[in-house]
């Protein structure tokens, strides 16, 4: 990073980026202002102007995850095994993003971005759901939606907190493979039967 990135208005852009990169690879608790500004090469006071502190960083990189989130999903098309997939892909492909954006203890929950961007990402699902299951009411709709979510989440952080390395649960295998065969085994394409 230099201090033409500031210059050029690309400050936000870089400090979420340097954020992201320090999280995927050493945690959320890596992240320091001090140190993206350091990097940066720009004067302490610079990042308050976009984020006033590592809690409005958290929150904007967390309202990008969102919004990334429902760009995936809103890209994936077919059966509810496909939506299930994408967000196991984005999860894998943005694991910084994934560290933060489910932490309320991190975020300013009530910032407008996030609360704009959570809704998005979590409308793009509920549509996904009805899509698929059509004829149900909104209660079993929600019922579904929380059990995909759940069962998907729940594999996505298991793999990238490593608990499933080792695992004779996996084997050797790729986590897009092993998420399809879950995935394809626990999910039923909206119909009332499972998949055989």
């Amino acid at each position: 990073m230099t201090k033409n990135a500031y210059h050029h208005g690309d400050l936000r852009a870089t400090l979420l980026a340097a954020a992201a990169e320090d999280i995927a690879a050493s945690g959320v608790d890596s992240v320091s202002l001090r140190g993206l500004v350091r990097r940066a090469g720009v004067s302490h006071a610079a990042p308050t102007h976009h984020f006033g502190d590592k809690r409005g960083l958290l929150t904007a990189l967390a309202a990008e995850g969102f919004h990334r989130l429902a760009d995936e999903l809103e890209s994936s098309t077919g059966d509810l095994r496909t939506v299930a997939l994408a967000y196991i892909r984005f999860a894998l492909d943005n694991p910084a993003h994934f560290a933060v954006m489910f932490r309320r203890d991190l975020l300013r929950t009530d910032d407008a971005a996030l609360v704009e961007a959570r809704a998005r990402s979590g409308a793009v699902l509920e549509r996904g759901v009805a899509h698929l299951i059509p004829g149900r009411d909104g209660a079993d709709r929600r019922t579904v939606q929380l059990a995909a979510w759940s069962l998907v989440h729940g594999f996505a952080s298991l793999w990238l907190d490593g608990a499933l390395t080792g695992s004779p649960l996996v084997g050797d295998a790729e986590p897009e493979d092993v998420a399809r065969r879950m995935v394809g085994t626990v999910l039923f394409d909206g119909r009332t039967e499972p998949r055989e």
